[in-house]
């Protein structure tokens, strides 16, 4: 990697954020399937420390947070007998939070759909936010503890419920989502604005996140093989997202939105962070 241009990292850090594979960038760029996972190691590191150092004291009023699974290694009912229970093997849970209004992702968490990884989660939160905020999640359990732990009583804070209907029957077995048929906001601490109690937002951004990482895509064999490489992945995807990608509505980058930066990075830009990472 080190003999590797930086035109030529531009080149696969750009594919790479479009949601391609491992392998279809390596037939695109030219470069090696090794040599891309190892820009992808190095890369995927500094931008997990540059934004751990720059999403601090982000004055972001109304929170959303979210998780959104994926495997590793392999389907959970498929993992070796020696390797159940052993993280990075079978479901792995990203934990994700946005700004419903600068639509920027402060920090996430890529681990089990457990308590202690939800801990871990909404701390790390809690510890980037200058005020107080409202905070929404939906009904998953640990977050009632994890919250009440980590904000106390500064937080507006509420759950949004969702019911979900049986699918029908049908003769041909394929994969569908259950259809939710209603959504119960209910309040937990604080005074949160009823109106403004929803996940919409963080849920949509879990759909990009399916469609720029081509490893979190159902019913494909692009699903990570190493948990490593799929937190590498997460956090390139965050950067772009964050720095580079012009959000639609807003007409400029979260990150340009919420005040962490004053201007549109480029793929360059990522680029250059190699030579500050650690």
């Amino acid at each position: 990697m080190n003999r590797l241009k930086p035109e030529k990292q531009k080149q696969v850090i750009a594919a790479l954020v479009e949601g391609n594979s491992i392998r279809s960038t390596c037939r695109m760029t030219g470069v090696a399937k090794g040599t891309v996972l190892k820009l992808l190691a190095t890369i995927g590191k500094a931008c997990a420390e540059y934004q751990n150092e720059v999403m601090r004291d982000l004055s972001c009023k109304r929170i959303q947070c979210d998780e959104i699974w994926s495997f590793c290694y392999a389907k959970q009912k498929n993992v070796p007998h020696k390797k159940k229970g052993m993280y990075g093997y079978g479901d792995v849970y990203t934990f994700t939070s946005i700004c419903a209004d600068s639509k920027l992702v402060p920090t996430w968490y890529v681990g089990k759909r457990d308590m202690p990884s939800t801990q871990i989660f909404i701390h790390d939160l809690a510890k980037r936010m200058k005020h107080k905020i409202q905070l929404t999640t939906d009904g998953f359990n640990p977050y009632l503890d994890a919250v009440e732990n980590a904000f106390g009583a500064e937080v507006d804070y509420s759950q949004l419920i969702k019911m979900y209907g049986k699918e029908a029957e049908t003769k041909e077995v394929r994969y569908s989502p259950p259809t939710c048929i209603g959504a119960k906001p209910v309040k937990i601490n604080g005074s949160p604005e009823p109106d403004k109690i929803s996940t919409s937002y963080v849920e949509r951004q879990n759909l990009t996140m399916r469609m720029s990482m081509r490893r979190f895509t159902r019913l494909t064999n692009a699903f990570s093989k190493k948990i490593e490489n799929l937190e590498y992945a997460v956090a390139l995807h965050f950067m772009h997202y964050n720095f580079c990608r012009i959000h639609k509505s807003l007409r400029i980058t979260p990150a340009m939105a919420a005040g962490v930066t004053n201007r549109l990075w480029d793929i360059e830009d990522i680029v250059a962070l190699l030579n500050t990472a650690s």
